[in-house]
C-alpha cells in the first residue's frame, strides 16, 4: 500500500503520482431524467422539492453507482520528498452522499490544491468546480461540495460488515478518465489502518482491486451501498483496504459542519531515513490560514518531534495523530521542524509562537540525492529502506535502485542500429542494466520493471528530445501516450514520456547529464503496475546514475 499505497500517478512528481480517487452511484435512467435540467442548462435556475430530488437520485443498485462516483482533479504546487518543488495536476476519485452534491474522497487527493475539478460518471464532456468543506488528516477524509445540485447519490451500508460480505470497488484508477468497477469480498474485518499518511485504528480489508487513482473511492455492496472508502493497497500480496463505514460516518458528519477534524492544515506523510536516524512528518503542501500556515510552517519542511516527542519513528502517522487527538487541533502544540533548503532548525507552535531558528540541522543535501549525488546520503522515504537495494551493471558504469523483488537482474551490451531523420543507420553500443520481478512478463509488457541505457554514441542523434522520439515506435502498437513533460534534478535534464497499455503503465525518460550535456544520453524504461512499483519509480529516479566511464 503505499497505502501505502494507493496514492496516483499523473503528474511529474510523487505527490500527484501518489493521489488517489473517489466514486458515487446513481440511476442510469434518473440520471438522464435530471441532467438535461442541471448539467445542459446549467445556468438556468431550476426550482427542485428536497425531498423528490433525493427521493429521485438515491442510487438503488450496483449497475447505477457510476453515476454517483466523481474523478477529481488537483491543481496545486507541491514539494516532493525526493524531487522537490513541483506544479502539476493528480486525479483521484471520490463519491456524491447528497443530491445537493456534496462529495467524500480523501484528504490528501485535495489538501493543498489551488483548484479543483470534477467530472461526474466517466462523462468527461463537463467538468466542475469543487470547493473544500472540511478535511481530516487523520482519517484521510475529505467533504468537498460540487457547484449544481440533483446528483445521483450513495447511501451508507447499514447492515454487518462480516468476512465473505461481497464487495465491489469504483473509481478511476491511474487517472484513467474511464469508470471501473472490480469484485471482491470482505478478508478481514479489522485490519491495522496505520500508514505513512493517515492513522485509522481499524480498515477493512477486501480483494476487490484498487489501484492508484481508485483511493477516496466508494467499496460498495452488491445493491450499491457504500461499505467503504477505499484509501490503500498491498497489491503484491492481494490485500486492499477501505475505511469502514463505522469510522468514516462519524467525521463526515463532523466535517458536514464545516468543522475540520484532526488536522491542523497539511497535506503530508511520514518519512524516515534508511538507517532510523531521522524520522518526521514531511509536509507536501499547506492550506492557506490555516494552523500550520499561520505558525510559518512552510512546504518541504519536515516536521520531527510535536510537544517533545518525535515523530514517524515506524514510518507511519500513529503518534503524529495521537497527540493532536489527545491534545485537540486547535490547542497549542509545541513543534520542532527541520528545514531542508537552509539547513536550520526551528522551534515553535501550532496555534501559538511562530517558528524561529534555533539552530542548524544534520549535514545533509538540500534536497534528497539524485543524480551524481546519489549514495552520498541515505534518502528518506516511506517505510523500511530495507525494501530497495543498489544494483550496478556488469562494468559498474551504471548504478541505481530497486526494490528487493525485483531481483530478476540481466546486464549487457547493447549493440544495434538507430534510424536517423534522414534515412541513414547510427551504429551505437550502450551499456544496459535491466531488473524485474519477471524479465519475461517485463519485455512482454505485463508486468513491471525497469531498462536503464546510456551511450555516448546517442549524442549522435541530436538530443534527449530525439533519443525519446526514436523510442515511440515501441509503444504505439499496444499503448497510448498519456502526457510529456519535463525532467530535470541536480544531475540530469530531459524529457520523459507516460504511455498507458492494457497491463501496465510505462515511463520512458531520456536525459543528458547537466555538468557535461555533451558527455553521453542515458534512456530509463519503467515499467509500473502496482503502488509499490510507483514507489520504485520514484527510486529509481533519485538514484540512477552514470558513475564511470561508457564503452
Amino acid at each position: 500500500m503505499e497505502e501505502k499505497v494507493s496514492k496516483s500517478p499523473n503528474s511529474t512528481h510523487r505527490t500527484l503520482f501518489v493521489i488517489l480517487t473517489a466514486l458515487v452511484l446513481l440511476s442510469c435512467s434518473l440520471l438522464s431524467d435530471t441532467s438535461d435540467a442541471v448539467v445542459d442548462e446549467p445556468d438556468e435556475e431550476v426550482q427542485v422539492d428536497d425531498a423528490a430530488a433525493s427521493a429521485t437520485t438515491l442510487v438503488a443498485t450496483l449497475t447505477d453507482v457510476k453515476s454517483a462516483v466523481i474523478q477529481i482533479e488537483a491543481q496545486g504546487t507541491f514539494v516532493d520528498p525526493e524531487f522537490g518543488e513541483f506544479s502539476g495536476a493528480g486525479r483521484g476519485t471520490g463519491f456524491i452522499i447528497d443530491h445537493s452534491g456534496l462529495a467524500v474522497t480523501n484528504n490528501h487527493v485535495v489538501t493543498g490544491a489551488a483548484l479543483l475539478k470534477v467530472w461526474i460518471g466517466g462523462d468527461t464532456s463537463r467538468s466542475y468546480n469543487a470547493q473544500i468543506i472540511a478535511v481530516s488528516e487523520c482519517s484521510d477524509l475529505a467533504l468537498i461540495d460540487i457547484e449544481g445540485g440533483n446528483f445521483p447519490y450513495l447511501e451508507w451500508y447499514s447492515g454487518p460488515i462480516q468476512v465473505g460480505l461481497e464487495v465491489y470497488a469504483a473509481g478511476f484508477p491511474l487517472g484513467d478518465p474511464e469508470y471501473t468497477l472490480t469484485k471482491g469480498i470482505v478478508s478481514k474485518e479489522k485490519a491495522d489502518g496505520e500508514s505513512s499518511w493517515a492513522s485509522v485504528n481499524h480498515v477493512i480489508e477486501h480483494d476487490a482491486t484498487i489501484n492508484p487513482g481508485n483511493s477516496g473511492g466508494p467499496l460498495v455492496s452488491s445493491n450499491g451501498q457504500v461499505v467503504g472508502v477505499n484509501y490503500a493497497t498491498y497489491a503484491e500480496a492481494n490485500q486492499y483496504f477501505a475505511i469502514g463505514q463505522n469510522a468514516a460516518i462519524p467525521v463526515i458528519e463532523q466535517l458536514k459542519s464545516g468543522e475540520n477534524v484532526d488536522t491542523v492544515g497539511i497535506n503530508g506523510m511520514a518519512v524516515i531515513s534508511d538507517d532510523g536516524t531521522l524520522s518526521g512528518i514531511w509536509v507536501s503542501s499547506i492550506k492557506s490560514g490555516s494552523a500550520a500556515d499561520e505558525s510559518g510552517l512552510e512546504a518541504g519542511d519536515l516536521i520531527t518531534s510535536l510537544e517533545n516527542l518525535p515523530l514517524a519513528t515506524d514510518g507511519t502517522m500513529s503518534a503524529y495523530c495521537d497527540i493532536i487527538r489527545t491534545q485537540g487541533d486547535e490547542n497549542t502544540l509545541a513543534m520542532e521542524v527541520l528545514r531542508f533548503p537552509t539547513q536550520e532548525l526551528l522551534e515553535g507552535q501550532i496555534n501559538g509562537r511562530a517558528l524561529s531558528v534555533v539552530g542548524s540541522g544534520p549535514v545533509i543535501n538540500d534536497s534528497p540525492p539524485d543524480g551524481d549525488d546519489a549514495g552520498d546520503v541515505d534518502i528518506p522515504q516511506t517505510g523500511d529502506g530495507s525494501d530497495f537495494t543498489e544494483i550496478t551493471d556488469y562494468s559498474d558504469a551504471l548504478v541505481m535502485v530497486v526494490p528487493n523483488s525485483w531481483n530478476d537482474v540481466e546486464s549487457f551490451d547493447w549493440e544495434n542500429s538507430w534510424e536517423l531523420g534522414n534515412g541513414s543507420l547510427l551504429d551505437f553500443v550502450a551499456i544496459d542494466l535491466v531488473a524485474a520481478p519477471s524479465l519475461d512478463d517485463f519485455y512482454d509488457l505485463t508486468g513491471p520493471g525497469v531498462d536503464f541505457a546510456a551511450s555516448r554514441h546517442w549524442g549522435d542523434i541530436g538530443g534527449y528530445l530525439q533519443l525519446l522520439d526514436g523510442t515511440e515506435h515501441w509503444y504505439l502498437d499496444d499503448c497510448e501516450r498519456d502526457f510529456r513533460d519535463d525532467y530535470e534534478d541536480e544531475a540530469f535534464e530531459g524529457k520523459y514520456d507516460y504511455w498507458i497499455c492494457d497491463h501496465v503503465d510505462i515511463v520512458v525518460t531520456a536525459v543528458r547529464p547537466i555538468a557535461d550535456p555533451t558527455a553521453y544520453l542515458a534512456l530509463i524504461q519503467i515499467s509500473l503496475q502496482t503502488d509499490e512499483d510507483f514507489d520504485a519509480l520514484e527510486q529509481i529516479w533519485a538514484t540512477f546514475d552514470v558513475v564511470n566511464p561508457l564503452p
